[in-house]
């Protein structure tokens, strides 16, 4: 091949890759949207009593994945696996206070590997999990990080009088050592407030502010993260927002027990939720109680989609739509009541289901929907791969895999199972999804395989996950066993 031959070929790769507005894809700018303890109770994803109307426009615009998993279904972990592409059982950190930079002190951020290609990097909100001794990274940011309230109230009633709450003082790193000697702040509060009274407002408007600043400096691409808080507890959203939805229309969980022949350390029961008032793990059962949770969840999820539909517009009015790549994730499921459970921290379905949506202008088809297995690792590759860039090399671990070809066509396969774990005492449930099964494997970390304890669901035939097939499905067992052979132990907590 003549080297006039090479040269046309590459000016004709060049002009393809080029979208409307002259920038290569590898310049297209990228928006990430966290929102923290989103399931995918959506309209998009078909649920009739979700109100939100704007992440269903973005999942009408893009790729919707119907079957995506988080790695391990808690806030800060699982914002380690967006941020560095890694598993928790291949890091080592599975709580809520342990910085990555204690274990992986050069790691490259997906914001970091940006940023040193040419992006300007910017976090608006919970990106990172902050708070129970843990802290944001500087590292990953061109400019400094924007963070707000993850607990706040407004009423003084929902604090005994306006005093510091235990879960204030968590997330804000003050008092630590004394967290059982403060009050309970109350788990729902409904003021009659505009939007910005609340956090996600506020970072809604300083993700605007952001794209403004882009529009008229237009010297780099931009890389944003905007996390959102709410449906996080305290479910606190403005009024507009609970009147929005009818407390009487929400179905309590069918099955509210532990599945048959489960082990009884699988489940959960109290936990994070009982730090709120009035919650017990007694009144947890009462139907009042499980429905003004309900309305609370809802309410708020309207609330997050809200400010995330002023930020779309925002993209549409300073002309970045057509070359801007969109992800919306959520960093976790959440039970309620299923099982009896309510929040995360578990190894089930509910806890561990998130929504993930792309958007990616000339690529994805509008309104189009995968069955592709994916995790939240696989975002960073995935990324890297649209944007041009070489696939990322850590120094961390890089668990993911690239979901570009799903992207391009929805019926692509790039790979057959899912990956995600949680740690229960000493023990580790490692889990794998398939389109059809799950297992999950609980031992301590390089234990014999003798002493493992195994749970099996089939959600073909039983979609809430009632009944542990592990000891009546030997053979699908062992099928699942050798899936789950190809990864390795999990690293103990470090």
């Amino acid at each position: 091949m003549n080297v006039n031959r090479i040269k046309l070929m590459l000016l004709i790769c060049f002009l393809v890759n080029v979208l409307s507005d002259g920038r290569t894809i590898g310049q297209s700018n990228v928006l990430i949207i966290l929102v923290d303890d989103l399931k995918p109770n959506l309209g998009c994803y078909g649920d009739p009593l979700a109100k939100t109307p704007n992440i269903d426009r973005l999942a009408a615009s893009g790729m919707r994945f119907e079957m995506a998993y988080c790695n391990q279904s808690v806030c800060a972990p699982s914002r380690n696996n967006l941020l560095l592409g890694s598993r928790s059982t291949s890091i080592g950190i599975y709580g809520l206070g342990r910085h990555f930079r204690d274990v992986l002190p050069n790691a490259v951020t997906m914001p970091q590997y940006f940023s040193k290609n040419g992006w300007k990097s910017a976090s608006f909100g919970k990106v990172l999990h902050t708070g129970h001794g843990n802290h944001d990274d500087p590292h990953s940011w061109d400019v400094p990080a924007y963070l707000d309230k993850v607990v706040e109230y407004l009423l003084p009633e929902s604090t005994e009088g306006g005093q510091l709450t235990r879960e204030e003082a968590y997330f804000t790193n003050q008092k630590l050592d004394r967290i059982g000697s403060l009050p309970k702040g109350y788990a729902w509060e409904n003021a009659d407030v505009d939007d910005d009274g609340y956090a996600d407002g506020r970072i809604a408007e300083k993700v605007i502010e952001r794209l403004q600043f882009h529009q008229n400096e237009p010297e780099k691409p931009f890389f944003i993260m905007a996390g959102f808080v709410k449906p996080h507890l305290p479910f606190t959203a403005p009024k507009k927002y609970w009147d929005m939805h009818d407390p009487n229309a929400f179905p309590l969980a069918s099955d509210q027990n532990d599945p048959e022949a489960a082990p009884g350390f699988a489940g959960k029961r109290g936990g994070e939720i009982v730090n709120y008032a009035p919650l017990t793990v007694a009144n947890l059962k009462e139907t009042a109680v499980q429905r003004q949770l309900l309305h609370g969840y809802y309410a708020a999820a309207s609330f997050a989609d809200a400010q995330i539909g002023k930020v779309l517009d925002a993209l549409d009015r300073y002309g970045f739509s057509d070359n801007t790549m969109v992800v919306l994730w959520g960093d976790h499921g959440w039970h309620l009541g299923d099982h009896g459970c309510w929040t995360k921290h578990t190894n089930y379905e509910q806890a561990n289901r998130i929504p993930i949506i792309f958007r990616v202008p000339g690529m994805t088809e509008p309104g189009s929907v995968t069955r592709q297995l994916a995790e939240t690792v696989d975002i960073f590759p995935t990324l890297a791969d649209l944007a041009g860039l070489p696939r990322p090399k850590g120094p961390q671990p890089i668990d993911g895999t690239s979901l570009v070809p799903v992207l391009k066509n929805s019926e692509a396969s790039v790979r057959d199972h899912a990956y995600h774990a949680y740690p229960r005492g000493p023990r580790m449930g490692r889990a794998i999804r398939t389109d059809r099964y799950r297992l999950v494997e609980w031992k301590r970390p390089g234990a014999d395989q003798e002493e493992a304890v195994f749970e099996v669901y089939d959600y073909q035939e039983d979609p809430g996950e009632t009944r542990n097939l592990a000891a009546s499905r030997p053979e699908l067992l062992a099928q699942l066993k050798l899936i789950l052979a190809n990864h390795p132990e999990p690293l103990e907590r470090r």
